[in-house]
């Protein structure tokens, strides 16, 4: 179950970043064209940072597909790093999820709430294969922890 989990999410994720960077360099050209401004501000200034968080995102997600595409064709857990971006994507879709709630409606926060279950179920899946059983787990002696060095204690009768 977890490599169709791994490819699923890599499939979202490269789709994500495209639909995302087109989004906002759509966003930075209605900007442009309208030469809209917001409190003041400068509409090729607004434009050009549209352009470039959508390339930023769009990067992002990328990035954290390419990790989950690597974990479905290796069959092995994210690294340190790639599990901090599967975990920060996963916080990302849960606050975007909250806003959508909210401005948007219920069909935009279903979509993100799938995309967050699908990472999360990708990262516990494979966070349960790296744990060994408890029946295989070493134990710890009994007697307490060992001397670190010098000779043995001496004993008394």
């Amino acid at each position: 179950m977890r490599r169709p989990v791994a490819w699923i999410v890599a499939v979202v994720l490269f789709a994500e970043a495209f639909g995302v960077a087109l989004l906002n360099w759509i966003m930075g050209i209605l900007v442009d064209n309208q030469n809209m401004s917001l409190a003041g501000l400068d509409p090729d200034v607004m434009s050009r940072s549209s352009k470039i968080g959508g390339i930023v995102f769009g990067l992002y997600f990328l990035l954290c597909g390419v990790v989950a595409l690597l974990m479905a064709v290796r069959n092995r857990p994210a690294a340190s790093l790639g599990r901090v971006l599967l975990i920060s994507a996963a916080v990302v879709h849960a606050l975007l999820g909250a806003f959508a709630w909210g401005l948007l409606g219920l069909t935009p926060f279903v979509y993100l709430m799938v995309v967050l279950t699908l990472i999360v179920l990708l990262l516990m899946t494979y966070d349960a294969q790296g744990a060994p059983p408890a029946a295989e787990q070493p134990k710890a002696p009994e007697d307490g922890p060992a001397p670190l060095s010098g000779p043995p204690a001496p004993t008394t009768p």
